[in-house]
């Protein structure tokens, strides 16, 4: 009897041995990661991160994602959504924009105007790696943080004084197509003496109108280099003094000891001032408390509004591009190695609205977007950073076929209208069902000749209608994406 009880507690002894071997197994394996979504605005964050949500939790319910190896082998479960890590941090709504996106008429979901995130849990069956010997069934935990591209756009100011961010924002703001909407501004600050005594209610008036500027660059000229960001995105910081400065031109014609001796209490040194507290308090904490948590990292373009607008829209794209890709230097040599050390591995670039030409023009956009990024590409890839480039749709709105004309097959799409890019009317009013080839996609950085002679139409394109939040949504490429960003940590 004795020998009998031996034999048990040794065994209950092995099987708790065991399990806390299990735990600590699954535990050291990594099963977790953060996922950072950013683009500019309109580059479809929100429908991204709807999709993203919604591929996942409702896979087995309709369409099968293909392409995701988990999915294809037979690996994956389910998943769904839980309790995010971070109170503090406002949660993405997904509810509202699922529901805006299967309602009727369907809509586009509201944008997101600052930071937020949410937290799923993903079971799978592990099938070639260590951990299948210690659970038929593991969770990725994947928490992906929503944040605007504008605010990417700040990082370049961490490595600038406020007279050389003065200076590159005064030579934009004179030149086309900001000069004409930036002269009455200009005229202003050409009357103020920057050793003056600082009027608060001056400085805030003038800050405001500087900030509407900004609103005017991005929303009706289509411009991408909006700096500071935070000024038409501000969040929480709406209203604050920290947002109150402007660039103020001529600072090199001013004697050097006067600049730098220039009291607090100055309209330069009030600017100056709330410059370099801009950059400490928004800009460097936003990337200290939040971007070194990173593991993975999608930015979102929509090259195709640029290419409607024209040349000059599409050459601030450009811009835009390069002083994010700038700073996007994970190696040992980048600017983030050297101020947060980040651990992103993986860095994916979506070139949205795919649906919204023919299919055969997604190479050139993939092409294209790999134009505006190449220098850069090239170095993240020598720094050991995985790189890729997609051309995506999110939440599919159009359906693609051949139409006859003049007797010879065309590739078509075919949607329900919201209105022409430039169009005034509010995006809650549908147009007209349409079928249309909007043109061609230049595979190549457009020159001179492509702008003279370019008649490329882009049109927005309403949801598709009769979605349904219980199913996946359609999409053109969701299902590589997934494989590039998450399949690796679900084998």
């Amino acid at each position: 009897m004795a020998l009998i009880s031996k034999s048990i507690l040794s065994k209950r002894g092995l099987d708790k041995l065991k399990h806390k071997a299990n735990e600590l197994l699954s535990r050291t394996i990594d099963q977790h990661v953060t996922l950072a979504v950013t683009g500019l605005s309109r580059s479809g964050k929100t429908a991204f991160i709807t999709s993203l949500v919604n591929q996942l939790i409702n896979e087995g319910n309709g369409i099968k994602l293909s392409f995701f190896d988990p999915v294809h082998n037979g690996g994956f479960i389910a998943a769904k959504r839980v309790p995010q890590k971070h109170y503090h941090v406002p949660r993405f709504d997904y509810d509202s924009a699922i529901s805006a996106l299967t309602s009727e008429p369907a809509t586009w979901p509201e944008p997101t105007h600052g930071i937020s995130e949410l937290r799923l849990a993903i079971r799978y069956q592990p099938k070639n790696s260590i951990l299948k010997y210690a659970t038929d069934m593991a969770t990725l935990t994947l928490d992906i943080t929503d944040y605007p591209g504008e605010w990417l756009l700040d990082l370049p100011m961490l490595k600038q004084t406020y007279q050389e961010w003065s200076q590159q924002t005064h030579a934009l703001m004179t030149s086309t197509p900001r000069a004409e909407h930036s002269k009455n501004f200009l005229i202003k600050l050409a009357q103020l003496d920057p050793f003056a005594c600082a009027s608060e209610e001056l400085l805030a008036e003038l800050a405001q109108e500087y900030t509407t500027l900004l609103h005017t660059f991005r929303h009706e000229l289509g411009l991408s280099v909006i700096q500071p960001g935070r000024f038409i995105l501000p969040g929480d910081l709406a209203g604050a003094p920290i947002l109150e400065f402007f660039p103020f031109p001529g600072l090199d014609s001013l004697d050097g000891n006067d600049y730098q001796n220039a009291p607090d209490n100055s309209f330069i040194g009030m600017l100056r001032s709330r410059y370099l507290e801009y950059k400490e308090q928004v800009v460097r904490k936003f990337y200290r408390e939040h971007f070194l948590r990173f593991d993975r990292q999608i930015v979102l373009a929509d090259c195709l509004k640029p290419l409607n607008k024209g040349n000059e829209s599409f050459a601030d794209l450009e811009l835009a591009m390069s002083m994010i890709l700038e700073s996007y230097h994970y190696g040992k040599s980048g600017i983030f190695s050297r101020l947060f050390s980040p651990k992103i591995d993986k860095l994916l670039f979506g070139a949205t609205k795919a649906d919204h030409v023919t299919p055969e023009q997604h190479a050139p956009m993939v092409a294209l977007l790999n134009q505006l990024i190449h220098q850069n590409k090239h170095h993240l890839n020598y720094e050991a950073v995985e790189v890729k480039t997609l051309a995506i749709a999110s939440v599919k709105a159009t359906n693609s076929g051949v139409s006859k004309h003049k007797g010879k097959d065309i590739p078509v799409i075919q949607g329900q209208t919201i209105g022409h890019s430039n169009s005034t009317e509010p995006s809650g009013i549908f147009g007209q069902k349409i079928t249309v080839f909007p043109g061609a996609v230049p595979s190549q950085l457009p020159n001179d000749d492509y702008w003279q002679s370019n008649n490329f139409n882009f049109i927005e394109f309403a949801p598709l209608s009769g979605l349904n939040k219980h199913q996946c949504l359609p999409h053109v490429r969701m299902d590589q994406v997934l494989q590039f960003l998450l399949a690796d940590k679900m084998i």
